[in-house]
């Protein structure tokens, strides 16, 4: 699955990348010499694409996943990150902020003026060690981070950040732009702005939650901009299941999710089908995405990762989520591995 790729602006993924976020301790600490190994483990099963961002673990996530990057070829290997935060160093920085557990000694500041992508970009390729990446994202401009103040955000995004990124694009320092957020509304009113090659999309088109099937998906086919699905597993639930403590969303599973997430169950045991399986082929099947880039905290979850992406699934499945109203009849089922 990983070798037939499909592009996002001026750049070819496979259909399984790698998320970064694990790499800065998100929730719990991940020993260095584990982080540097769940890197290299993906890139010996022959992953390609690697996406991270100043925010995890400010600036360790980076750190790590440059560290294993620079020892590789660098045209065979597709690397993104995301501006919108800039770090300060601050030695009183408190050691968890943000989910982030053991996270390096800075603060951040949201910036999304002009200057501050390119300053951020500049950063960014310091922690890395890399002389250029190849896709940035704005991150985060949505109301899920900044609530009320979210226009303001994005007005200063669309005049700042984008521009400079569009210059980059121009330029040909990147190959491509877009944004990396939690909700679908605002990648609709970024592409009402401006011209963005695609979207790093977290939890909005997965097997429990396809909320931007009727308005994004579609408008990103005509426009021709790429969707790469974060958060495949939708914060948890859709790796561990409907079990007791499940997370959706960042936080505890309320009922309604435990229960349509069981029923989800039940149909992959009549299938023989591993839930997690289901849950990284699902967002394929539509032709807006182009990658899906779970996150991983060992070498053994990577094999996993890569062995479920291959697991065949019987087109019967899909058929039956859809009569248990468990997806929509216009709901793309993949066409296997």
């Amino acid at each position: 699955m990983t070798t037939a790729g499909r592009r996002i602006g001026d750049a070819t993924i496979g259909p399984l990348g790698f998320g970064g976020a694990p790499l800065g301790n998100l929730y719990a600490p991940i020993p260095p010499e584990t982080a540097l190994a769940v890197v290299r483990r993906a890139w010996d099963l022959g992953g390609r694409y690697f996406d991270t961002a100043p925010h995890y673990g400010h600036g360790l996530s980076e750190h790590r996943l440059g560290h294993v990057l620079r020892e590789q070829p660098r045209d065979q290997f597709v690397l993104s990150t995301k501006v919108g935060r800039l770090l300060s160093p601050d030695p009183e920085a408190p050691a968890v902020q943000h989910g982030f557990v053991g996270a390096l000694p800075f603060r951040h500041r949201y910036d999304y003026s002009y200057d501050g992508a390119l300053r951020s970009i500049e950063d960014s390729l310091q922690r890395l060690g890399l002389a250029r990446v190849d896709i940035v994202y704005i991150h985060d401009i949505d109301r899920f981070t900044h609530g009320d103040d979210q226009p303001r955000r994005f007005r200063e995004a669309m005049a700042g950040a984008y521009r400079a990124l569009e210059r980059l694009r121009q330029e040909r320092v990147v190959k491509a732009i877009g944004l990396g957020v939690n909700q679908w509304q605002v990648c609709r009113d970024a592409l009402q702005h401006g011209d963005f090659d695609g979207f790093l999309l977290a939890g909005r088109y997965t097997l429990l939650d396809q909320s931007a099937l009727a308005e994004l998906l579609p408008l990103c086919v005509a426009r021709e901009a790429g969707i790469v699905i974060g958060g495949p597993y939708n914060s948890g639930i859709l790796a561990t299941g409907a079990v007791t403590g499940a997370y959706y969303n960042y936080s505890p599973a309320p009922p309604e999710i435990l229960d349509r997430v069981a029923r989800i169950e039940t149909v992959c045991r009549r299938f023989g089908v591993a839930l997690r399986a289901a849950a990284l082929q699902f967002p394929l099947g539509h032709p807006a995405v182009v990658s899906v880039i779970p996150g991983a905290r060992t070498p053994a979850e990577i094999d996993e990762n890569f062995a479920l992406m291959r697991a065949p699934i019987p087109a019967d499945f899909w058929t039956a989520l859809r009569d248990e109203k468990l997806l929509g009849a216009d709901v793309p089922a993949p066409t296997g591995p």
